[in-house]
This record gives structure tokens, sequence and C-alpha cells, in this order.
């Protein structure tokens, strides 16, 4: 009698796993605890509970969610706003349906050495090392509000484009280079630079920080009132699968570790990725905040006759998601 009760509950199991909605994940970038909630909501069940089959794509250097999204290679993708107004505004419909991470981690890591201690005063004459793909026009735009030309020159900044590490840096080749608080500032440090040898300046003290990692889909997607309320799970076991990593760093950590395919992640580095992602969500529930949302808009509007964006966005964000999620 118990093989036959556990039988049948396996065969309910598997009929409840049969009927579970898929949905297509689309990370910004690789493996890491940058996107440690996805990872432990799916670890933890908290997907399944809600009745979704949820597969998690790995980006890359190569691989731009934007255009995975347009594609049709994912249902939903993580991505920083700046990317996707731009995107935006040359005719993709993206529209950002949750926020997780409340502030931005990007700054600029100067080496102290280059005498640089003031953006206002300081900036110019420097060359300063940029990530492209997108994620250049945070930086343009605080280039734009300092009025300085990104064509080098006396009176301008050299932009270097930089790949995703630290080399630039380390090499001496730029006096700046882009990083974030959660990953590549670390990797400074790694490399034997201590606090004392750099100057930092983050985006959200210099007054224009705007909005990162965002869940976004294509309008049509939220026409379908069935594909809108699966999204209102994923965001609610997602937010459920961010609560537990930041309040779980080390094992947020194991799990990121447990699907890192390359095997090029450790314990030690992604354990302080975690306790420094867990800073930008402090404050969000997963609903855009309107202010914020604004801020980014500014910020992307300000640059005189080159801005990122040339006019303001109608119908980029929803709360239509995050109200039925935490309803």
């Amino acid at each position: 009698m118990k093989r036959l009760m556990i039988s049948a509950a396996g065969v309910a199991l598997m009929a409840g796993a049969a009927q579970a909605n898929d949905l297509t994940l689309q990370l910004k970038w690789v493996t890491q605890a940058q996107f440690a909630g996805y990872y432990v909501a799916q670890e933890k069940g908290f997907y399944e509970e809600e009745g979704l089959n949820v597969t998690i794509k790995p980006g890359g250097p190569d691989i731009a969610p934007t255009q995975v999204l347009a594609g049709g290679g994912a249902d939903v993708v993580v991505e920083w706003m700046p990317a996707a107004l731009a995107a935006r505004e040359k005719g993709l419909p993206l529209v950002n349906i949750a926020q997780p991470f409340k502030s931005s981690g990007m700054m600029l890591t100067c080496l102290k050495e280059s005498g640089i201690s003031d953006p206002k005063t300081d900036f110019a004459g420097k060359t300063l090392g940029v990530w492209f793909a997108g994620n250049e026009y945070p930086f343009l735009s605080w280039m734009n509000t300092l009025g300085l030309s990104t064509e080098g020159g006396e009176d301008g900044v050299t932009v270097l484009k930089q790949g995703f590490n630290v080399d630039p840096l380390l090499q001496k080749q730029a006096a700046c280079i882009s990083t974030m608080t959660y990953n590549e500032y670390g990797q400074v440090l790694d490399a034997g630079l201590s606090e004392d040898d750099l100057v930092t300046f983050k985006y959200e003290d210099q007054g224009v920080a705007t909005l990162e990692d965002g869940l976004y889909v294509l309008e049509a997607t939220l026409a379908d009132d069935a594909k809108v309320e699966d999204l209102a799970k994923f965001v609610r076991a997602s937010m459920k699968g961010w609560t537990y990593a930041a309040e779980n760093p080390e094992e947020a950590a194991e799990i990121v570790l447990e699907n890192d395919e390359t095997g090029a992640q450790t314990i030690e580095h992604q354990t302080r990725m975690m306790s420094e992602i867990a800073k930008l969500l402090e404050g969000s529930d997963g609903t855009l905040d309107e202010a914020d949302y604004q801020r980014t808009v500014d910020t992307l509007l300000s640059g005189g006759s080159d801005p990122v964006i040339a006019k303001a966005p109608e119908g980029a964000w929803v709360a239509t998601v995050t109200d039925r999620a935490f309803q």
C-alpha cells in the first residue's frame, strides 16, 4: 500500500510538472551572483511552486539580451534601462515589468597617481576605459553632463573601448576604467592594488546613476493576460529568490557555482559579489519606483545636441505585472 501511495504521488508530481508553463529568462551576462536571485528561485523550487518551468540562459560578450528577445529566444531579459530605452527609441518595443535592483553598482575606478580627484575638473585630457554593447550609455550621459567631449583632446576625454576585464588599469593604459562595485573593483584589488592606490567615483554619488538589471519583455507579450499572469508569478518567485539570496549570500554563491558550466568562478569572489549585490537590492520589492525611472530618463536626455535618447519615452514601463504579483 505504501509503495502504491508513493507511486501515486510520483504520478501526481509528474502531472504537475507537465502542466507547468514554460518561461525562458535571458541574463545580461555570464552566470554569476549578479543573477543569484533567479538561480536561487530555481534551486529552491520557488518557480515550481508557482507552476512555472523556468529556463535560465546565461549571457556573454557576444550575446545582446535585446536581440535575443527580439528574435524570440527568450520571454524575459535582464537589461540595463539605458540600453533598453535606446533600443525602444530605435523601434524595439521593450517594456520594463519589474526592477529588482534599486541602486546602481557602476563606477569609474581611477589610479590615484593619475591626479584625478574631481570629475568636474580632472577628467579632461585623460583616457577612460568604457564598456560598449549598450553599457556605454550611462558613461556618455555623464560626460555630456560634465560638458566633456568623448573625441579626445585636452578639453575632452579619450575613450578606450574596454574589454570585460581590468587590464587597462593594471597596465596603465587608462587613468580610469569602468567597474562594478560587486565585480571588477574586487578584481582590481585581487590583482594587487590596494584601496589607497585608487580613487572611485560611483555613478550614484555623482547624481548620474541609471537603473540596472531590470526585467523586460516585448510590448506584445503584455496583451496576453495568461502571459501577464505567468510573468507575475515569475516576478513574485524571483523576488523571493532575491530575498533568500541577500539573507544567505554564501549559500546563494554556492548555488551560482553549481550552475556555472565554465568552472571559472570561485566561492570567495561570488560570495563577495552577492554581499555587494544585496546592497543594490535594498529598498526594492521588485516594483519600479517612478522617481528612479524619471531620474534615469532625465540623465539620458541630458547632453545637449547628442543625448542618448532624443525624447522622453512613452509606455516604456508598466506596473501591471508587479501589481498582480504583490497584490
